[in-house]
């Protein structure tokens, strides 16, 4: 039995989820108001204690083992959760090797000492009267005491050596102090001294909450840089963190939206103003790793740049969307190309929303936070957020200028994958230059684009008549798990699959089509791998593996029992298996509505309208799943 199957087999399914949801007994089953999207009307989540996975038959139609549902509801990712329930049913992870947990206890060594920096400079902010300077900062700048406090701000005395004796004193080593970048080591090799001088002290945390590094500002003028964060350790990595997101993940996930702004104030006055969706990427380079992060809470991405770093200067020159660290106060520059670039990899919805000039979020919102809000909602797509800032203030009747503005917005539409967004955003172009969209015909061509495998698979024999009879708790980590091993050897046949799933008239392969999060990881890394261009997909597949998973990646790719298909018959076997996993989760879900009619027979029509519509729905779609399971398969 594996880890994970371990972990499965002790947890109650029904007892963990009813910790945040109210479930109540439904036939075999139990329902309550899905955690994920906001309904108080219809009970369409159900928990099935028997296969010990969960679905939600209302607006999200998610579903999930144990793993997907603590991964979702925390915001965390396949190894997070994995941790979490091996904690929780007291399963043994696999043991590490003699070196690897000698660096998990270094590592948790060094946890415990960036720790015990919060309580040293918060007591210098608090009590000491060095730190008075600091607190009378921050309180200017709106931060109140308990904000103070939940943050864990500080005050880093003007002194060489205050951190290094107070840390010597409790046993650690000068090499555990440059380890966890508290101290910097003297250039003639004769020992450390402080990092962190006469600056107000921001901790980062990573997405679990624990202590990674700290960001610091000056509070002396004369200083330099403004700010300074921790260097590279083994816990702080800047391109992978983002400040706040340990206290904003929920929120992303329960207003379906996160907002970036520039720096630690900003974040740290949003949240105490209600705004808790907001992270900052602490003035380092907003990085894919950054987004990518961010994804697993939410699509939707908004942009907070202040009116300089997203205007019209830094837009012509169409720079990288990057800012060096805040060590070295270079400015941020907005690349309109790189965010699209971004967007479409990521399938996500990112938007750019500007500030009044010379002002930071954090005036803004303790000015008026209704401001503020209007602010976000006022965001606009890349797109239209290039045009409109190049058009701002320009004379339009000159075509001089009408000129000059296509030429730079041309390309970026251009790189807009979705066709209907492509000629929504010329129509608006056109109205804005008050032009003839057949202007644009021929401006710009559109980018090269990476073909894609094309294969044509051979027929497969009809199935014999007759619905399949089956059931969903026998079949289906079989049917997955077959699913799962084609797609690992052939990730393009996805794109094939796809196609037959739309000729069948149902929808596109998605994660969801698996129950157990453990398979869902692996499907997402092959669609990522289809996605980049950077490398093979069979590669980029290998590489991104989580180690948690690898030795469910080597079953994976074992020798098939039957013999090892050829690329014609892996298609067909795929596409095939799909569509039967398709048709034991569907006839599952009818025999669940039908139940959940029963239970609310007494409760009037009015109840049972939203079920009799989805009862509707899943006929249509089996009958259609059988039809295509009886068909020839045909992809010309």
């Amino acid at each position: 039995m594996s880890v994970i199957d371990e972990i499965k087999s002790r947890i109650d399914v029904v007892e963990l989820i009813s910790e945040s949801v109210k479930l109540r007994r439904s036939g075999k089953n139990y329902t309550g108001f899905c955690p994920f999207h906001a309904n108080t009307r219809t009970p369409a989540f159900v928990v099935f204690p028997d296969s010990g996975t969960w679905r939600c038959f209302g607006q999200c139609n998610e579903g999930g083992d144990v793993f997907r549902f603590v991964m979702k509801k925390e915001g965390w990712d396949f190894p997070q959760a994995l941790q979490y329930l091996a904690q929780r049913t007291g399963v043994q992870l696999e043991a590490p090797s003699p070196q690897r947990q000698a660096e998990e206890e270094q590592f948790e060594r060094l946890h415990a000492l960036l720790e015990d920096a919060v309580t040293l400079f918060q007591h210098h902010l608090l009590q000491n009267p060095s730190g008075k300077p600091a607190l009378a900062y921050l309180q200017k700048r709106g931060v109140l005491a308990e904000t103070i406090e939940r943050f864990g701000l500080g005050y880093a005395p003007d002194d060489w050596d205050t951190a290094v004796r107070y840390f010597t004193s409790k046993g650690y080593s000068p090499e555990e102090l440059l380890q966890a970048g508290m101290a910097s080591e003297r250039q003639s090799g004769s020992g450390v001294y402080d990092r962190f001088r006469n600056r107000i002290m921001f901790p980062i945390r990573d997405g679990m909450g624990k202590m990674a590094g700290f960001g610091a500002r000056i509070l002396n003028p004369e200083d330099n840089p403004k700010f300074l964060n921790s260097p590279q350790t083994p816990l702080f990595d800047k391109g992978r963190l983002l400040y706040a997101l340990d206290q904003a993940r929920k929120e992303i996930r329960a207003r379906d939206q996160v907002v970036i702004v520039e720096g630690y104030l900003d974040a740290i006055v949003l949240h105490q103003a209600g705004f808790t969706n907001t992270v900052s990427p602490m003035g380092t380079a907003l990085t894919e790793d950054h987004l990518r992060m961010l994804k697993r809470f939410t699509r939707r991405i908004v942009l907070a740049l202040d009116a300089d770093a997203a205007g019209e200067k830094a837009t012509l020159r169409g720079l990288e969307m990057a800012r060096q660290a805040m060590d070295h106060g270079a400015e941020i520059a907005f690349d309109p190309r790189g965010l699209l670039h971004h967007e479409a990899r990521l399938q996500a919805d990112l938007r750019v929303t500007t500030l009044p000039a010379g002002e930071d979020p954090d005036e803004v919102v303790l000015r008026d936070p209704q401001e503020w809000e209007q602010i976000l909602q006022a965001a606009r797509p890349v797109v239209v957020h290039v045009m409109e800032t190049l058009a701002s203030g320009r004379d339009l009747e000159d075509p001089k200028v009408k000129s000059e503005i296509a030429a730079q917005v041309l390309p970026l539409i251009e790189d807009v994958p979705n066709a209907v967004e492509r000629e929504a955003y010329r129509q608006r172009l056109a109205r804005l230059l008050r032009v003839d969209e057949r202007a644009f015909v021929g401006q710009a061509a559109p980018p090269a684009r990476r073909p894609r495998r094309r294969e044509t698979p051979g027929q497969a024999a009809p199935r014999p008549g007759g619905m399949l009879d089956i059931t969903a708790n026998q079949r289906t980590r079989e049917l997955e798990f077959h699913s799962l091993r084609l797609i690992i050897r052939q990730p393009e046949a996805l794109y094939l699959l796809d196609r037959a799933l739309q000729q069948a008239g149902v929808s596109r392969f998605t994660p969801q089509d698996f129950e157990h999060a453990d398979h869902q990881v692996l499907v997402r890394l092959a669609q990522e791998a289809l996605a980049q261009d950077e490398q093979e997909p069979n590669q980029y597949i290998q590489a991104g593996v989580p180690e948690t998973l690898t030795d469910l990646f080597e079953s994976l790719r074992s020798p098939i029992p039957f013999g090892e298909p050829n690329a014609d018959r892996l298609i067909e076997d795929l596409i095939r298996t799909v569509l039967t996993l398709r048709y034991v989760r569907v006839n599952e879900s009818v025999a669940q509505v039908s139940q959940m009619q029963e239970d609310l027979q007494s409760q009037g029509e009015a109840k049972l309208k939203p079920y009799y519509e989805l009862f509707s729905q899943y006929m249509q779609t089996l009958s259609r799943l059988d039809k295509a399971l009886r068909s020839p398969l045909t992809l010309d």
